[in-house]
């Protein structure tokens, strides 16, 4: 279905023959990428020839599903206005930026957290089909020339609207923070400082508001339960997957207990843990969208969340945001741009952060490495990352957000890193490692690892015990919500193919069917 007419495209039909698509092909594939995002479309040549020639404008998502198959096509980011469709997207650029001053910063984030609060996050489906991996270079190379602001107080009085304190200074003073360092906020739950006692949360009744939405004066007590929200969200997302109505929680929370603090007063102190707070919610927020599919929710949020850990003065919080990138840009098939990320979180990281945050952001590098079948850099990058591991110690000060790895998630990711590099023996060696110690409170994870180890055993030659794990990682997704879990199964059960008639496969195919029929 399309909008009235606006008289021909004539910018479309130049991309199309510089493509080199015909209407047909581009009908076909923006109706193979909404399917991939659960979509229904049916366009044929002849819509095409109607969006061209009489500038009809195709509604929804249709817009960014054209804008990407082209792109697929010439092999780079094709943008809306490119092709004569740009003020179609209701939203181009919330979410996206990375604005130099702090203010702005507050106002890019929490304009994004009320984007997604409509019912049924109806916004992003409007917006499937628009995630560009272009979009981190800006994000990217303003954290590492600068990581941190020169100063993030805020009086939420000043000319009637708030105003932070600083810019984006050369550091500006500020202790370039290390996870372990004091938070800016001193980290203890429930102080207060010299900007005055913690309050109330946001949401909760009799609390004033500015003309902003502010709440007045933040204490560390406001912050406090941010952090044990955070905390909390992360153990609901490795149990039960980013899609279970738990995690729904997090864009909420984001939105009636972060904004108002963000936009209400708080000293400089205060303000880098409200910062850092903050920025683990939005990248855990990003996390969830990444692990449902949603991925242009999942690059707004991340986005912000870099933001925010530069406004908090932590650069290993900024590098595992980088590093969350790196993951998506990689399951994406965007591997070179993967590698370029995580070595950004890297090389900004050196001598900050702790053994076990390096390892994991060398690992994170070897994922990427060996999707872009680097085999000599990815395992040098694996090298590495066991070296950093094993100089780890129980008592280091390591960053809270980081809890979940240990030398099994190590061994998963090589198993992954040796499958994309096809090398299915050490792939095995390390997937017989990773599912050592299973555990219910990360559900997910084991999930993932147990596909792994059925594609080992599969490549290996071995199709029933291939079968065998493949029904308990089919078991295990069919637990959780999660897109990403269906997404490995759907590529094992399409590497047995060849073996579609073989009664254990047959079984596996049948045992799959109600997960692959239940909504992403």
């Amino acid at each position: 279905m399309s909008r009235q007419s606006r008289g021909p495209n004539e910018k479309l039909g130049t991309v199309l023959v510089l493509a080199g698509m015909s209407n047909a092909g581009l009908a076909r594939r923006v109706n193979d990428l909404g399917a991939q995002r659960g979509l229904t479309l049916r366009y044929d040549k002849t819509s095409v020839a109607r969006w061209v020639t009489k500038g009809m404008v195709p509604q929804g998502s249709a817009p960014h599903l054209i804008a990407a198959a082209i792109s697929s096509k010439l092999g780079r980011p094709v943008p809306l206005h490119e092709i004569g469709l740009a003020d179609t997207d209701p939203t181009p650029e919330v979410g996206l930026g990375f604005p130099r001053h702090v203010a702005d910063a507050v106002r890019g984030a929490t304009e994004l957290y009320q984007l997604d609060s409509s019912p049924g996050r109806a916004v992003w489906q409007s917006l499937a089909g628009s995630f560009s991996v272009s979009a981190y270079a800006t994000p990217a190379a303003r954290w590492l020339i600068s990581p941190a602001d020169a100063s993030v107080a805020r009086d939420a009085t000043a000319d009637g609207h708030g105003a932070n304190g600083g810019t984006d200074g050369e550091d500006g003073g500020v202790g370039i923070g290390r996870a372990d360092a004091p938070d800016g906020a001193g980290r203890e739950d429930g102080g207060t400082g010299d900007d005055g006692e913690g309050r109330d949360p946001a949401g909760e009744p009799g609390r004033h508001r500015d003309r902003d939405g502010g709440v007045g004066r933040v204490g560390h007590s406001d912050v406090s339960k941010l952090r044990e929200a955070a905390d909390e969200a992360r153990r609901w997302d490795s149990k039960y997957g980013g899609g279970d109505w738990r995690s729904a929680m997090v864009p909420e929370c984001l939105r009636t207990d972060a904004a108002p603090l963000l936009l209400g007063s708080y000293s400089d102190e205060v303000g880098r843990s409200l910062f850092r707070a903050t920025s683990e919610l939005t990248r855990l927020a990003g996390w969830m969208a990444f692990d449902t599919g949603q991925q242009e929710a999942a690059q707004r949020y991340y986005i912000q969340a870099l933001r925010l850990a530069r406004a908090a003065a932590d650069v290993p919080l900024g590098g595992y945001v980088l590093a969350s990138m790196s993951l998506q840009a990689t399951y994406r098939g965007f591997a070179e741009d993967g590698v370029d990320l995580a070595q950004a979180a890297l090389e900004r990281n050196r001598s900050l952060a702790t053994a076990r945050t390096m390892s994991f952001f060398r690992l994170v590098e070897a994922r990427a490495l060996a999707k872009a079948n680097d085999k000599h850099a990815c395992g040098v990058a694996l090298a590495a990352a066991e070296s950093w591991l094993e100089r780890s110690r129980s008592g280091d000060p390591d960053p809270g957000w980081l809890d979940f790895y240990a030398y099994d998630r190590l061994a998963a990711d090589a198993a992954e890193c040796y499958t994309d590099l096809k090398a299915p023996g050490q792939a095995r060696r390390f997937t017989e490692e990773s599912l050592s110690d299973p555990t219910e409170n990360f559900a997910r994870s084991h999930g993932l690892r147990l596909v792994v180890a059925a594609i080992a055993e599969l490549e290996s030659g071995n199709l029933d015990t291939a079968c065998a794990i493949g029904t308990r990682a089919i078991e295990m997704a069919a637990r959780i919500s999660s897109a990403r879990a269906t997404d490995y199964v759907r590529d094992l059960l399409h590497r047995l193919e060849p073996y579609e008639n073989e009664p254990v496969v047959k079984e596996l195919l049948e045992a799959a069917r109600p997960l692959l029929a239940s909504p992403a």
